[in-house]
């Protein structure tokens, strides 16, 4: 669907997205009626005197009430025990899965009206901001793991809606393990650290996860998608998000179609490679929970585009696979994207606890002109989501925490229960009533009540799954093939590693054989590393996928490396500086870099300020004790004799050059600075002449002698940040 052309600008372009300086006023955050009613339960206490939880000042918070000043504590002593009280109760049972996670509010608009689709009144009017709460984090470790461990991320949006609150509870990847919800505790509980040693922590890299996957196939496609740069996101802002089931549209005329949901992030795909992701989880475990709120904070507001898929009532078995089965996807090229909505992310909450963690969504939390299907994970998960909030909140009021509430008035007939907020007026707590004149009623379709589709339901009472979902590989396949080279390299070398952990030689062999369904080649691969002995060749038919007459057998969306990735906005720039600087490159290349959106740092031996060859003060913003090039998107060296001559002298500064090149990064050097380059000994790497895109000495290390002019060399450094990664390099970690 086409959209406004001003809608398709990157958050980068805008004035509300630009990076914040020091001392400026804060940005202005959007009100609407969430917001107002949030700020309603904040507690500031700026200037308070302190007071118990039902409001008495007290008088001293420092010592407990006792006989004598040597005596026992007597138990009259309320202050201490409320304290003690609430302290030892302050941790709610984290979440099973999803425990680790980083929240953010914000706003989501529709581009054109859409009745033809949906009913829901939240995508009829473009010019209303619907208010939202994203959710994202990590599935398998707990709360005190590292945000950059190799795993699925969640993807949860909960949409503040005038008809109630809708929850998209969703993956950044498409695919599931399973197909049905039977076997969800299986799957968590071999997943999960094991047993007897609680080890280890958030990884699948041990015997009881791989024992599971080797002996349920159906895992296969999501193994891939798990092992491949997908499962470790250079930035939460930087990953797709998905629906991962099938659900239903409702329209206007109460049609109904199958629909599946998409995030597109507008700053493109972009990962870490694994070496990296090691070390910022020892050097950073808040990576990414970290990332997201400096984005916010600076106004560089994250930005997704709301995709849909939809398939017709009518065409729902004209695929070669069951398009209700949560371990396939449906194609782009099948089944285009159509972009319908922008969701912003413009404000960090004000208590992680009381917002990020509070936060109960629920699949089965939707809105007239949004419906489920039979997919029986999907199936499973509507029970298992209200059950979860129970145990953590010990309380059916969860609803009534104010990251909870709808904005939409709520009036029903449930009463009670621990920790109850609202305060109901009136004899009538049933239906029918007369002594209350019967209300709260139901409501009509026409007048927005939920009715659920009337899908026509047949057939015995049985435990058995239909054979459509008996084919496991085609897509796995897919999915391997339209990686390119690098990415293929990438998933292989994450296999090796996974299994190379796995005690059981048994468990190596069944895995390896599964994957031998997928690829041969891949499974050879994966084999000669884990002392396997490799698989017997298979005939292995093109992993074709139908749709009445078009078929594919190549899907390019799947790959990170095929969407356009031309914006730098948000890029983190390593400028490494020392007494003797050339304050002229310093200042230029700052100038164009962050022009484009981008995030510069200097960063010298130490805190304060170096002095430039001319004589003047440059500020430091952080000390190489302190980062490493894991932190950094690119490397930027300025010239100056003094300078390069003492950064050329520094280990940390070779390591720190030596650790970018192998992890594909951009690396730039302006003047002298190349002896910085010459110093680290990049393998494969003249740094003298010019560096001409497609020769023998490029891999995205530029040099001045390559440009014509300052303006140019700036421009060759943004269009090689643009890139990313130079997969070409020799030595990569």
């Amino acid at each position: 669907m086409t959209k406004p052309a001003a809608s398709r600008t990157s958050g980068a372009s805008r004035p509300r997205s630009r990076a914040v300086k020091t001392g400026e006023a804060p940005i202005a955050i959007p009100v609407n009626a969430k917001t107002e009613e949030l700020n309603s339960a904040r507690v500031v206490a700026d200037g308070q005197a302190l007071t118990t939880n039902e409001g008495l000042r007290v008088s001293t918070t420092d010592n407990s009430l006792r006989a004598g000043d040597r005596g026992p504590t007597l138990l009259e002593d309320f202050h201490l025990r409320e304290k003690i009280m609430h302290f030892d109760h302050e941790r709610m049972p984290e979440r099973v899965v999803h425990a680790r996670g980083a929240g953010a509010h914000g706003v989501f608009q529709v581009y054109e009206p859409v009745p033809h689709l949906s009913k829901a009144k939240f995508l009829q009017d473009p010019a209303a901001e619907t208010p939202v709460f994203v959710r994202f984090s990590t599935v398998a470790g707990s709360r005190g793991s590292s945000d950059t461990a190799r795993d699925v991320r969640g993807f949860a949006v909960r949409f503040y809606t005038e008809e109630g609150n809708f929850d998209l509870v969703g993956n950044n990847i498409p695919v599931f393990f399973i197909q049905d919800a039977i076997k969800f505790p299986d799957l968590i509980h071999a997943v999960k650290p094991e047993a007897p040693d609680e080890m280890p922590q958030a990884a699948t890299a041990h015997d009881t996860a791989w024992d599971f996957f080797s002996l349920v196939p159906e895992s296969t496609h999501m193994v891939m998608w798990v092992m491949s740069d997908r499962a470790i996101p250079r930035s939460f802002r930087m990953m797709e998000g998905f629906g991962v089931h099938t659900f239903r549209l409702i329209d206007t005329d109460g049609r109904s179609r199958f629909v599946k949901f998409h995030w597109k992030p507008l700053l493109g795909l972009h990962g870490l490679v694994w070496d990296e992701a090691q070390k910022l989880g020892g050097k950073d475990p808040d990576w990414l929970r970290r990332d997201l709120w400096d984005a916010i904070a600076n106004g560089a507001y994250p930005e997704w585009e709301l995709g849909v898929q939809v398939i017709e009532e009518e065409e729902e078995l004209d695929f070669s696979f069951d398009i209700l089965d949560a371990t396939k996807l449906w194609p782009e090229e099948l089944v285009p994207v159509q972009r319908i909505g922008k969701l912003t992310l413009n404000r960090n909450p004000d208590n992680f606890f009381a917002e990020t963690e509070q936060i109960a969504f629920h699949l089965g939390n939707i809105v007239p002109g949004i419906d489920f299907t039979n997919d029986p994970l999907l199936q499973g998960r509507l029970f298992s989501y209200t059950d979860t909030q129970l145990n953590r909140f010990n309380s059916t009021n969860f609803h009534q925490i104010p990251i909870n509430r709808p904005v939409c008035p709520v009036f029903n007939n449930q009463r009670d229960g621990y920790m109850r907020q609202d305060i109901a007026v009136g004899r009538a707590t049933y239906f029918p009533n007369s002594v209350g004149g019967n209300a709260p009623a139901p409501s009509s379709a026409a007048d927005g009540g939920f009715v659920s589709d009337p899908v026509a339901v047949s057939g015995p009472k049985v435990r058995l799954r239909s054979e459509s979902f008996d084919e496991h590989f085609t897509q796995a396949r897919l999915f391997y093939t339209s990686l390119t080279v690098p990415e293929q390299q990438h998933l292989t070398d994450a296999l090796r590693f996974e299994l190379g952990k796995v005690i059981r030689p048994e468990i190596r062999e069944r895995m390896v054989n599964n994957l031998a369904a997928v690829d041969g080649d891949l499974a050879a691969a994966v084999a000669a590393w884990i002392d396997v002995p490799a698989p017997a060749e298979q005939e292995l038919a093109a992993p074709t996928v139908r749709f009445k007459d078009a078929s594919i057998d190549t899907s390019p969306a799947l790959s990170m490396e095929q969407p356009p990735q031309g914006s730098i906005a948000t890029r983190r720039i390593a400028i490494l500086i020392a007494d003797g600087v050339d304050e002229a490159d310093v200042e230029a290349m700052k100038s164009a870099l962050t022009a484009q959106g981008a995030v510069c740092e200097t960063i010298a031996q130490r805190l304060g300020s170096v002095t430039g060859a001319a004589g003047g003060a440059i500020p430091v913003d952080r000390s190489a004790l302190t980062v490493d090039s894991v932190m950094y998107d690119a490397v930027f060296v300025p010239g100056g004799e003094a300078s390069a001559t003492a950064l050329a002298a520094m280990p940390k500064v070779r390591a720190f050059m030596t650790e970018a090149f192998g992890h594909a990064k951009p690396i730039a050097a302006a003047g002298a600075g190349v002896r910085v380059l010459e110093a680290a000994q990049l393998p494969g790497v003249t740094v003298a002449g010019p560096k001409t895109k497609g020769t023998a000495n490029d891999q995205g290390v530029l040099t001045t002698a390559g440009a014509a002019s300052t303006d140019d060399f700036s421009t060759q450094v943004i269009a090689a940040i643009a890139q990313h990664r130079f997969w070409e390099r020799p030595g990569q970690l």
